[in-house]
């Protein structure tokens, strides 16, 4: 148990280092719109807009979307219920975050999951957008601790969780 309770620490003071850094309202204005695109919309949109480019590997690709984002949520749920870790505000009282988060606990990130699942489906079908990819995902993650609801840990877990499940999901549909 020590060792949790060393990288719980560790979290906090990273959060805190990092959000009393930040103090420019632009970077939360842009921090605001990176994790609204990390909503979930671009999981629906980008296989729309595939469609509408006749793109060949259209029907792969949306299997392994699906099939990933569906095991994903699960593993998500499951873990953000269970674990029950509190968000940043409740560990520090003088703090409030930019934004009001969508559920109570904070650990996965389920922005980050989804934003590295998205990002790793879609590079392994167009690697070519890979850097691309992965930099918006990044930055969404990177978001959720400027906005202040979650610690930089909460983020990590679930980038390695989102993009783990998507090369696990396409290795088993044979997309890789």
């Amino acid at each position: 148990m020590d060792i949790l309770n060393k990288l719980q620490y560790a979290d906090v003071r990273a959060f805190s280092w990092l959000t009393s850094s930040i103090r420019n309202p632009r970077i939360f204005t842009l921090a605001k719109a990176l994790s609204k695109s990390g909503d979930g919309y671009l999981h629906i949109g980008i296989p729309v807009l595939l469609l509408s480019l006749k793109a060949d590997d259209f029907a792969q690709l949306c299997l392994v979307l699906a099939l990933a984002v569906s095991i994903e949520r699960a593993i998500y749920w499951i873990l953000k219920n269970s674990l029950k870790r509190r968000r940043p505000q409740d560990y520090q009282p003088n703090f409030r975050s930019l934004i009001t988060p969508s559920d109570q606990f904070s650990f996965p990130s389920g922005h980050s999951s989804g934003a590295f699942l998205l990002a790793t489906v879609l590079a392994s079908s167009y690697s070519g957008t890979a850097l691309v990819l992965y930099l918006w995902a990044i930055s969404v993650a990177l978001s959720r601790v400027v906005l202040g609801v979650h610690f930089p840990g909460d983020t990590i877990a679930g980038a390695i969780m989102g993009g783990g499940i998507a090369m696990g999901t396409a290795s088993i549909l044979g997309a890789l």
